[in-house]
């Protein structure tokens, strides 16, 4: 992974400093919290529902051993004694005390971390495929670029204050992990007929109050015009993008009004103009950002599936955790595993500071030390031995994080909701471990394969409710919470918007609900092979919107 240079140490160490002064201004009443504002958020620091939450940033939710268990530092010494890691492979702690800020940025730099450009109208948290680098279905490494992007628009001087934040994703697999059509501009690699690698470029998507699937405005883009073209998009949105409206400010609603079609013309004759060797990218500078993200040392005396003992294998509970929180690893006798973090008892997503140590142990002790945040609120470990995988899920065991559910309904994104947020409207979190306690206890439903369950505590969609194949949005009902089933979403390859199916819920009946769909797919498939998805796609909401809304005598009304 990158190392920070100097240069990289000295600049988060001196943003470090200045915030430890406006943080003294601010308590000493030399400035206003309204003059504060725009400086804290500058930080990462927001002001939520009962306290102020910092968000750190985690560049492409690549981390080390060392950077986790400072991690649990923070989250014991500065927080409750958690962290929460999110959709954009960040953490946050939600209970840091103002005066205590300074000293927990200070220390996040000496292990080269920060929160700078976490919050704001700026170009935000780079994100990427989490099995990046390892994935056996990826034509290149997409980190590489992901830094290059990152460096670029850290501190970007005409990109500090733009209509709205902006959110920039790299993907170089076959299957999309990483989220590609939901971000302001979506990026893939790709090979041409010429055997060249290059970029598609998506531009337009993202979620909130008016969601959209982005569009393609490049079919391939050389690699050395990485920059040029990013800066064009961004030059485009920035001088046309909406400042009067922020519901109507993300570059989604630019390309919605002007078209694809137009919109990539404004960008290619931007293009055009600002073209010049300075945002070039040559081969010497992509060939050097490559080294920082060389493959390990793998052993190569390693062996395959036959390195796990047939007993082993035998045992259905570690068996089960095979299948699915076991991924396919480009190098032969290593794999991927995910840590599922939606055991039901914490918040999705949520940490304690033991856990947090006793994850980098594992880490260290059969996986290179190096960890990886998803954007499903879970943490991979990337290269373990094939042989280690029963060690692992024993320690996995211990934490409470061998659930095997990724990918599966409990497997679920959540947003603080109502219990954090001032701008939720209803609860999400304990939604969320209702639906895990009660889908991990059944045999039946906690393994129906591909289909995932994402929750939003209000309409901006901090939970991904619109791109689950099940959703869940909260809502203000005439001040009761209650709940609206979204089916069809999905933020892969084939991604697509959910849509409603019908009335609202309220909090007692939205989990029967949950079931209702998931049994009404169990006898309407084709096959066990037949996906949730697909079988939507196939015969439409009606099966499962008479399922949900049967019997309404017995059901209360939200």
């Amino acid at each position: 992974m990158y190392r920070y240079d100097a240069l990289d140490k000295e600049i988060v160490l001196q943003r470090a400093a200045q915030f430890r002064d406006q943080v003294r201004r601010r308590l000493s009443g030399e400035i206003t919290e309204d003059e504060f504002k725009p400086l804290r958020l500058q930080n990462g620091l927001y002001m939520q529902l009962h306290s102020y939450m910092l968000r750190v940033a985690i560049p492409y939710g690549c981390l080390t051993s060392a950077q986790v268990r400072h991690l649990a530092h923070v989250a014991r010494k500065y927080d409750r004694g958690y962290a929460h890691f999110t959709t954009r492979q960040n953490v946050q702690y939600n209970w840091p005390k103002l005066h205590e800020v300074p000293d927990l940025l200070e220390g996040l730099a000496h292990v080269e971390m920060h929160a700078i450009q976490t919050s704001g109208n700026c170009v935000r948290n780079i994100s990427s495929d989490p099995f990046a680098g390892v994935a056996a279905d990826e034509l290149e490494d997409p980190r590489p670029y992901c830094e290059i992007l990152r460096q670029y628009s850290t501190f970007h001087p005409e990109f500090a204050n733009l209509p709205r934040k902006f959110k920039i994703a790299i993907t170089g697999a076959a299957d999309d992990r990483a989220a590609i059509a939901f971000h302001d501009i979506g990026i893939r690699l790709v090979e041409n007929l010429h055997g060249e690698r290059g970029f598609e470029i998506w531009v337009g998507g993202g979620q909130g109050r008016t969601p959209m699937v982005a569009e393609r405005i490049r079919e391939f883009l050389p690699k050395s015009e990485l920059l040029s073209y990013t800066e064009a998009i961004l030059r485009i949105y920035n001088r046309y993008g909406r400042r009067d409206n922020k519901y109507k400010a993300r570059i989604k609603i630019l390309v919605g009004s002007l078209g694809a079609d137009a919109f990539r013309d404004q960008v290619e004759a931007e293009w055009d103009l600002i073209r010049s060797e300075n945002l070039q990218l040559d081969d010497a500078e992509l060939a050097r950002m490559a080294t920082f993200f060389e493959p390990p040392a793998y052993d190569a005396e390693v062996s395959g599936v036959e390195a796990i003992e047939a007993p082993l294998l035998m045992d259905p509970d570690f068996r089960r955790w095979y299948d699915t929180n076991v991924f396919e690893h480009r190098q032969p006798g290593y794999a991927i595993v995910v840590a599922s973090l939606k055991n039901g008892e914490l918040p999705p997503g949520d940490a304690t500071a033991p856990q947090l140590d006793a994850f980098a142990d594992l880490a260290d002790q059969y996986a290179l030390g190096r960890v990886v945040v998803t954007h499903r609120q879970n943490l991979v470990i990337p290269d373990v031995r094939i042989q280690d995988l029963h060690a692992v899920w024993t320690g996995l065991k211990a934490l409470g994080w061998a659930v095997p559910n990724v990918n599966q309904l409990s497997d679920i994104i959540a947003c603080p909701g109502l219990d954090y947020c001032s701008l939720a409207n209803a609860r999400s979190i304990d939604v969320a471990q209702m639906i895990s306690q009660r889908f991990n206890n059944d045999p039946e439903l906690s393994a129906l394969g591909d289909l995932t369950l994402n929750i939003s505590g209000c309409i901006n969609a901090c939970g991904h409710h619109h791109v689950g194949h099940i959703g869940i949005l909260g809502i203000n009902k005439m001040g009761v919470e209650a709940y609206q089933l979204m089916l069809g979403g999905s933020s892969a390859t084939d991604a697509s918007l959910g849509k409603f199916l019908g009335r609202a819920l309220d909090k007692s009946q939205i989990v029967e609900a949950v079931e209702r769909v998931a049994r009404c797919y169990l006898q309407i498939r084709r096959d066990a092979d037949e996906r949730f998805l697909d079988t939507y796609r196939r015969v439409g909401p009606d099966p499962f919107k008479a399922a949900v809304y049967s019997d309404d005598t017995q059901w209360r009304a939200a």
